[in-house]
């Protein structure tokens, strides 16, 4: 019996070591995700005070990105 019970309480203990950090952990993801969501509403807010003052610039950037982009994409579609 007294075997039967030691186990029974490492068991328990186990499972409550695993149950706290199981909780820790999904605590720290919590804030992790709200801290980047943070950061996501930053730059974008950011973003859109950069285009709405060099409107030209930005209309330059993204004409230049879209162009490698379709470079990029075009070159991996054509075979050898």
């Amino acid at each position: 019996m007294e075997i039967t019970d030691k186990a029974a309480n490492l068991a328990h203990e186990t499972f409550d070591n695993i149950a706290s950090a199981t909780h820790q952990a999904v605590e720290a993801l919590g804030e992790k995700g709200e801290q980047l969501q943070n950061a996501e509403q930053h730059l974008m807010k950011n973003c859109r005070g950069y285009v709405r003052d060099n409107p030209i610039t930005s209309i330059g950037i993204a004409v230049a990105g879209g162009f490698l982009l379709s470079r990029l994409l075009n070159n991996r579609r054509k075979p050898e």
